[in-house]
């Protein structure tokens, strides 16, 4: 049977529309597709929440894919082993609370197991802005990230949550988008972004489940973001704790849904 171009076109823009419409009204919108956000969708996507996350990047994953310094290997301490397992990622001891995994398998099986469990993603967007109402943060104000890119003046769209999560690191995009334009103080010690301070693995990783937690009404922050927001130290190539960080946000938004 011959293929036929047109087609193969309408196929694709009659699924992404689909997927689109169907996700104009979300229970959690999810802004980076780091390890600790793609934990945060599938736990919640496995919870049967409706649960989107939107990457400005071609691909999902963050800086797992480059383990340390292009060492693509990662490393994760005991406690965050039980969820490399269950997610099906091999892991190795290589001395007493030290587990290695592969970076390149890591990244693609977080991608494709919250997929699988029902998290929907949009890539190749960017978040501009948040939807306010009375002091909350209600949903997300996206554009194509190649709009961003190329500075063209088009307008946006929006999708509304009733949660929002910043996982997108050490630049804390949304938060920072809150803290710019919105009236009111973020829930930090000043009210302020307080700042991402230099590396220290061992407190680094405690302080990311600590300051996973609400910012801002409506709006949490997880992984690198949480430390950025909140003050804490960066931690380097060992990602149990924002593995950690995205299954507790998870379950704390399960809980309040």
């Amino acid at each position: 049977m011959e293929i036929n171009e047109v087609v193969i076109t309408k196929a694709i823009i009659d699924r992404y529309y689909e997927k689109l419409m169907a996700n104009l009204e979300l229970d959690v919108a999810i802004v980076g597709g780091g390890p600790s956000g793609l934990v945060a969708g599938y736990y919640l996507a496995k919870a049967g929440k409706k649960v989107a996350l939107y990457e400005r990047k071609l691909s999902m994953g963050g800086g797992v894919w480059g383990g340390g310094m292009m060492f693509n290997e990662i490393v994760v301490q005991e406690a965050a082993k039980p969820i490399l397992d269950e997610f099906g990622i091999r892991s190795r001891e290589y001395e007493k609370n030290y587990f290695t995994a592969d970076s390149v398998e890591s990244a693609s099986t977080f991608c494709s197991k919250a997929l699988q469990a029902g998290l929907t993603v949009f890539n190749c967007m960017s978040v501009e802005d948040v939807m306010m109402r009375t002091d909350q943060v209600m949903g997300l104000v996206l554009n194509w990230s190649s709009v961003e890119m190329a500075g063209l003046h088009i307008d946006p769209l929006t999708v509304r949550a009733k949660f929002v999560i910043d996982t997108t690191g050490h630049a804390t995009e949304v938060v920072n988008v809150v803290y710019k334009k919105v009236p009111g103080r973020l829930m930090t010690p000043t009210g302020e972004i307080e700042g991402e301070k230099s590396m220290w693995s061992d407190k680094a990783e405690t302080l990311t489940l600590e300051n996973t937690k609400e910012v801002f009404p409506g709006l949490y922050v997880a992984g690198m973001a949480a430390n950025a927001t909140f003050g804490g130290p960066r931690m380097g190539p060992i990602f149990g704790g924002m593995l950690l960080s995205g299954k507790k946000v998870a379950e704390e938004l399960i809980s309040r849904l």
